[in-house]
C-alpha cells in the first residue's frame, strides 16, 4: 500500500502562481574549488559550509524552491568514486544542508539524476535500477526533503523505475524532467527519442506530480516544449530549468553566455506557454535566478 503523498509543491502553486527554482550547482562548486574527476555529492560530507553556501546563495537570490547536491548519488554513479557505500549518508547529507538554507518559507527538492546504465543494452536490471533510486528516495525522505526532482531523464524506462521508487518508498512529491533537444527534422527529443509529449502522458501515468524539460536547452527554446507538454496534458504542472543559453566553445571551454537579462526576458513567453515552476541549470548563477525572480514576483 502506498504511502500519503506531501503536495507542498502544487499547493504552493495553487496559492502563489508561478514558483522559481534554483540554480546550476555543478558550476557553482567549481568556483569553490572542485576540481574535474572529483565526486560533487562526496562534498556534502566533507565541504559542507561550501554546499550550505551554494545553497543560501539561491536563498537570497529569491528562489522558491532549492534542489540538493545529489544529481550523481545513485549508489551506481558513487562506485565510481569508491564511495557506493556511502549513497545513503550522503544523500541524506545532502537533504539535511538544502534544508537548513531553506528554513521555514522555501521548498526542498532533491535531484536524482541518471545512472548512466541502459536497460536495453542489459547493462543492468530493472529490480537494481529499482533498488539505488529507492535508496536514495528514502535518504532524501530522511534528511526532511519536500519533494523528488527526477531530473535529466532521457529513457522512459529508467524515468519510470525512478518514478516508481519514490513512489512507493517514501511520501515525496515527485517532479520529472527530461532533457530534449531539437534534431535536424525541427523536433524536439530526448537523446533516447523519446518527445515531450510522449514523456508527460508516460509519467503522469507513473504518478508523477509535476512533469517537464530541464538542460539542453535555454529559456527561449523551452517556451516550445511547455507548449507541447500541456498539448498532450493539458491540466498538468510544468516545471522548466534552463541552460543560460546554449552552450558555445571558447578557447576549448564550453562557456554558457546568455546575462541574466537576456534569460529573464524570456520568462514572460514560458509563464504564457504554462509552465508553473521556472529555474535554471547549466551556467545559470544566483544572479540569473534573481532577474527570474523579479520578473515573476512583480508579474502581478
Amino acid at each position: 500500500m502506498e504511502k500519503h503523498r506531501k503536495r507542498k509543491v502544487c499547493e504552493r502553486i495553487a496559492k502563489q502562481g508561478v514558483l522559481v527554482s534554483d540554480g546550476a550547482w555543478g558550476t557553482m562548486l567549481q568556483t569553490m574549488g572542485l576540481k574535474p574527476g572529483d565526486c560533487p555529492e562526496l562534498w556534502c560530507l566533507e565541504h559542507r559550509e561550501k554546499v550550505l553556501k551554494v545553497a543560501r546563495d539561491y536563498v537570497a537570490a529569491g528562489a522558491d524552491i532549492i534542489k540538493t547536491n545529489s544529481f550523481g548519488g545513485t549508489r551506481f554513479k558513487l562506485d565510481m568514486y569508491g564511495q557506493g557505500k556511502r549513497a545513503a549518508e550522503i544523500n541524506r547529507a545532502a537533504a539535511e544542508i538544502s534544508l537548513e538554507a531553506a528554513g521555514t518559507d522555501r521548498l526542498v527538492m532533491a535531484s536524482m539524476g541518471p545512472t548512466g546504465k541502459i536497460l536495453v543494452m542489459g547493462d543492468v536490471s530493472e529490480d537494481d535500477l529499482f533498488d539505488v533510486f529507492s535508496e536514495q528516495a528514502v535518504a532524501f525522505e530522511k534528511g526532511g526533503c519536500d519533494a523528488c526532482l527526477v531530473e535529466t531523464m532521457s529513457a522512459l524506462d529508467e524515468a519510470a523505475l525512478a518514478v516508481r521508487a519514490v513512489r512507493q518508498n517514501t511520501r515525496l512529491e515527485i517532479i520529472c524532467t527530461f532533457t530534449f533537444e531539437l534534431n535536424s527534422k525541427g523536433e524536439y527529443r530526448s537523446m533516447m527519442g523519446v518527445s515531450p509529449k510522449d514523456m508527460a502522458q508516460a509519467m503522469i501515468r507513473e504518478g508523477a506530480d509535476i512533469v517537464g524539460a530541464n538542460c539542453g536547452n535555454g529559456m527561449e527554446r523551452m517556451t516550445e516544449i511547455v507548449r507541447q507538454i500541456r498539448q498532450a496534458a493539458p491540466k498538468c504542472l510544468v516545471a522548466i530549468n534552463a541552460n543560460a543559453g546554449l552552450p558555445v566553445n571558447l578557447h576549448g571551454k564550453t562557456v554558457f553566455q546568455e546575462t541574466p537579462e537576456i534569460t529573464a526576458g524570456f520568462v514572460p513567453r514560458v509563464i504564457a506557454a504554462g509552465a508553473a515552476v521556472i529555474g535554471g541549470c547549466c551556467g545559470t548563477t544566483p544572479e540569473h535566478i534573481a532577474a527570474i525572480s523579479r520578473v515573476v514576483h512583480n508579474r502581478a
